[in-house]
């Protein structure tokens, strides 16, 4: 191995972690649940995007098993040579009519889907106009595209100003196409995008809207249909990314949209015609998934009553939680060294919650993200809530 390179990596994983920013990970031990067991330790786990508990359903399970009796355990082939299974159109036509679209295209994750669709819907003639609090997935894929989008030359708006938004789409009429592009639910501070009026300003000046619903899939909308369920906008959002790993409790992402749309990405899409398809017990697991959202209210009940307590008993408590609308909700921490100061204490109590530090987030914006759900329990969140308390009084902590 090349000294010169591995010593370059050493100073650079030193570097992360001077700035208290190094990362290692944790080990799950156990399935995905509101209590598992991470590196030899039982925690209460904050920090899953299992919003309905669905990675563990025995009806998803039991789906798994029968699709590895049926269809054996890979698919062989990239789809567009081969690989792409009557199991696997199924699915794309269940989530098509779950979205209420007329298509969907899956990717193997949500962000390949980003990175598939948003270079082969743009040329060099267009413009894509974002907002500046965007999941990375968005990023890296407007990076890959060939459109104008850089914020130093005006293209990226302050959060959720629709002010700002309606200047930019006023300064760039010279553009072919001009994309709008959003998440739906942001990652980080758990709010929702404006999207009524997103979709207003882009009908009133000819541009056309892609929302990322990762965060918003099966968390908000008719059974989870997403932000354009939720603000009653069918037809009106071009482009749709969900995903398939958060709520729905498996792997994957999607687009949904018009037959036009998916014809192109097939042919265009790099993510697809170069990646795996699924392997089949994926998409038998995902169609299982689909049918106890529709059909079962219960588990979506459970995350939102669970979010309720959690948010307000964090609040009573004095936790800065940002002023979060959906599970995700980060507790303001400021401070990098604190945040992970405090990871590490609730890691000791028994709480496994992340902290969330730059580049992630801005310098100085650390916080704590947790994320109730549906697998957790009323003495799950209680002996949390109770953690957190003990904590910021150890440490002093105070936003």
């Amino acid at each position: 191995m090349n000294a010169n390179f591995q010593s370059w990596l050493g100073d650079q994983i030193q570097t992360l972690k001077d700035q208290n920013l190094y990362k290692v990970p944790k080990i799950l031990e156990s399935p995905a649940g509101g209590r598992v067991r991470m590196n030899g330790k039982e925690v209460v786990n904050l920090s899953s995007n299992n919003y309905l508990g669905l990675a563990n359903h025995p009806k998803v399970r039991q789906a798994a098993l029968e699709a590895i009796e049926k269809w054996g355990v890979g698919a062989g082939a990239v789809r567009w040579i081969g690989g792409t299974m009557s199991i696997h159109e199924e699915l794309e036509e269940r989530i098509a009519k779950f979205k209420n679209v007329e298509s969907v295209l899956v990717f193997t994750g949500g962000f390949t889907a980003n990175s598939g669709c948003i270079p082969a819907v743009v040329s060099d003639k267009d413009v894509i106009i974002s907002d500046e609090l965007n999941h990375a997935s968005i990023i890296d894929g407007v990076r890959l595209s060939p459109a104008k989008y850089k914020k130093s030359e005006g293209y990226v708006f302050p959060h959720k100003d629709m002010e700002a938004l309606e200047k930019i789409l006023q300064n760039t009429q010279n553009f072919q196409k001009r994309m709008i592009i959003t998440d739906g639910v942001f990652s980080m501070d758990g709010d929702i995008a404006p999207l009524p009026a997103i979709v207003e300003l882009a009908e009133k000046y000819d541009a056309f809207v892609m929302v990322d619903d990762a965060h918003a899939s099966g968390v908000l909308g008719k059974n989870g249909a997403g932000t354009t369920s939720h603000f009653n906008l069918y037809g009106r959002v071009d482009i749709q990314l969900g995903t398939l790993s958060k709520a729905l409790g498996v792997i994957g992402g999607y687009i949904a949209g018009s037959a036009k749309l998916k014809d192109w990405l097939i042919n265009r899409g790099r993510p697809y015609l170069f990646s795996t398809a699924h392997p089949p017990v994926v998409a038998a697991a995902l169609i299982a998934a689909i049918d106890i959202m529709e059909t079962d209210p219960e588990p979506m009940n459970r995350l939102w009553a669970n979010t309720k307590w959690w948010k307000d008993a964090l609040n009573e408590a004095g936790f800065d939680t940002m002023g979060s609308e959906t599970p995700i909700t980060p507790v303001y921490v400021g401070d990098e060294g604190a945040a992970q100061e405090m990871e590490r204490a609730l890691w000791e109590e028994g709480v496994y919650a992340l902290s969330i530090v730059f580049p992630t987030v801005g310098r100085g914006k650390a916080r704590i993200r947790t994320m109730p759900s549906a697998a957790h329990t009323q003495e799950d969140l209680e002996f949390a809530l109770n953690a957190f308390k003990k904590v910021r009084d150890k440490l002093g902590i105070r936003a």
